[in-house]
């Protein structure tokens, strides 16, 4: 079974361009990271900046989140990530999201109609009991 996992990014980042797996420093991002790269699974980040970014692909720092976009910017912002990422997602029958509700709101419905299983393992938890799943699946 061939799985894909998505990242969101996070507010913490270094103050120079680099590889997008290095340019996220929180801890959350770091035991996410650590979590899909474990897998030996291919991932990829979504960046309120870049859209969709490969972890390879070198990016410059930013500000923006979603958290702060309105309804229609979102929108946009899920097309060009869906534009990006639906392509790549032949063959794949799973899809795993490590992202909070702005980050998924407008890719899930497209998302489940194309892989089989499409899943948020950690939907409704709150950040201490994400870290918490993420230590765990580590161990």
């Amino acid at each position: 079974m061939q799985t894909v996992a998505l990242v969101s990014c996070v507010s913490m980042k270094r103050s120079t361009p680099c590889q997008a797996r290095d340019l996220y420093v929180s801890q959350w991002f770091l035991k996410a990271r650590a979590y899909v790269e474990a897998t030996k699974s291919p991932w990829f980040i979504l960046s309120a900046e870049y859209g969709l970014v490969r972890p390879d692909q070198v990016v410059a720092p930013y500000e923006r989140t979603l958290n702060t976009m309105g309804i229609e910017e979102r929108r946009v912002w899920a097309r060009l990530v869906l534009e990006a990422l639906v392509p790549q997602l032949g063959g794949v029958d799973r899809l795993v999201v490590l992202a909070g509700e702005r980050y998924r709101e407008f890719l899930l419905p497209v998302l489940r109609r194309s892989c089989r299983s499409v899943e948020v393992p950690m939907a409704g938890l709150t950040i201490g009991r994400q870290l918490q799943w993420l230590n765990e699946k580590r161990s």
